[in-house]
């Protein structure tokens, strides 16, 4: 993986300059607002899966559809104003989020205006215009997807009888399906047929889910100094994540943690609990399961960097730590 973060770095280098062009100096108070998140920056990880996809599949074809990466980043920063709301953080990327620094409203629209454009810029980019027409469906029912796996997510807060299946069907939808769009899109707008599209597509809905599964270990083992978040919020609010599910099949009652004073000592106690039961390591079983077959599913496409990059994607998004 020696050349991926290079290419990451590069990656966030024009997808920057191009919110820089679009967005920063944008006048009124609800052009700020949608650009607040966009310039407290980011990893910018779909717009690299878009590139990496175009050019697996018409190598230097990533140029002409960059306004697309942008694309993908905006829809990811829409949805995050929009789940700052409805959990009502005060904190994202380093800077207040958008409800907060101005209102709840603002709030709302600024993550709709990002929402709208996203579909305008997959529009401005160079392909043929059946290719935009199938990108643009394949966004929008993306869209659709996460607002149901958003609201899955917060139906199982009433709940304690949440199965690894339910589970996995709402990763699918709430993180999977961006980074498989992501892939889809980029394959579609480079020109690639309907086996090397699919073929994409499954990549990035498997390697989004190990994704999802990553950060909730990362949310239990990495310190919050290194990871800039609470450490152990989800064991503190009981949520239903596959180390919860996983811990009471093993028999485990990871609910005793379940409260607003828990101490480092008692999330170490926890992550104690949970290593000698073998559950941190079926977990992580279960994310490189779908990273694998997401590298095996790549095969289908011709031997290049740029397929190899996507699979050190892959690689990344489950060996991170923050």
């Amino acid at each position: 993986m020696s050349e991926l973060s290079p290419y990451l770095e590069s990656v966030a280098l024009q997808v920057d300059s191009l919110i820089n062009r679009y967005f920063t100096n944008s006048v009124g108070e609800l052009n700020k607002a949608s650009a607040h998140l966009l310039n407290a920056g980011g990893k910018r990880l779909r717009p690299a899966v878009v590139m990496l996809a175009a050019d697996a599949v018409k190598r230097g074809s990533s140029s002409e559809i960059l306004p697309a990466a942008l694309a993908l980043e905006l829809t990811h920063t829409f949805t995050l104003i929009h789940d700052d709301i409805m959990d009502d953080d005060s904190m994202r990327r380093g800077v207040q989020t958008v409800h907060t620094k101005w209102d709840m409203p603002t709030g709302i629209l600024a993550g709709d205006v990002l929402y709208a454009r996203a579909f305008e810029f997959i529009c401005i980019s160079i392909a043929s215009d059946n290719a935009k027409v199938r990108a643009v469906s394949m966004l929008a029912r993306a869209c659709a997807d996460i607002c149901e796996g958003q609201h899955q997510d917060m139906s199982f807060e009433r709940r304690s009888d949440v199965t690894e299946g339910e589970y996995l069907e709402m990763v699918r939808k709430k993180t999977g399906v961006l980074y498989a769009a992501a892939a889809g899109i980029g394959g579609i707008l480079a020109g690639g047929n309907g086996r090397q599209v699919k073929s994409l597509y499954q990549f990035g809905l498997n390697t989004g889910m190990a994704f999802q599964i990553q950060d909730d270990i990362i949310d239990l083992l990495t310190p919050t100094e290194k990871s800039g978040k609470d450490r152990g919020s989800d064991l503190r609010e009981g949520k239903q994540t596959l180390i919860m599910i996983k811990a009471k099949e093993r028999g485990l009652d990871l609910m005793k943690y379940k409260r607003a004073d828990l101490s480092e000592a008692d999330i170490d106690a926890a992550i104690k609990e949970l290593t000698d039961a073998g559950v941190i390591d079926e977990v992580k079983a279960v994310a490189n399961g779908l990273v694998h077959e997401s590298n095996r599913l790549l095969t289908l496409l011709p031997p290049s960097k740029e397929r190899q990059l996507l699979m050190d994607i892959g690689e990344y998004f489950v060996t991170r730590s923050f």
